[in-house]
């Protein structure tokens, strides 16, 4: 009869723990291997399986890693995009959102300096 008891002690006790398990959420922003940081917009968020976790874009490309391509260090800051022909595009250019190939900046005075030029008015 103890061990009756004890057996049943012990699946109850299992049982128990069993539902007092918490999963960890899926974290903000992952850094793979490769050093890119994919937050959850990045088509690769799902597929990178050997990742750093970060609470930010920032603090992960503050560690050393890059962003996806196409995707911003920092949701705050505004970027400039410099198309493959060399223009620079900050968000009030007409061609903005049609750019898709491009080098991203923060400022429109980096992607001068960088060798860019100014969209024609």
């Amino acid at each position: 009869m103890t061990r009756q008891l004890t057996r049943g002690f012990a699946l109850i006790a299992l049982l128990g723990m069993g539902m007092n398990m918490t999963y960890a959420a899926d974290p903000v922003v992952k850094k793979s291997d490769a050093g890119i940081c994919h937050d959850k917009t990045s088509n690769s968020y799902g597929n990178t399986k050997k990742f750093t976790e970060f609470a930010t874009m920032d603090a992960c490309v503050k560690s050393g890693g890059r962003p996806a391509a196409g995707q911003s260090a920092s949701a705050a800051e505004p970027i400039v995009k410099k198309s493959e022909s060399g223009i620079c595009h900050d968000q009030t250019s007409a061609s903005y959102g049609q750019t898709k190939k491009f080098t991203e900046f923060k400022t429109v005075d980096e992607c001068v300096k960088s060798g860019g030029t100014l969209p024609k008015k």
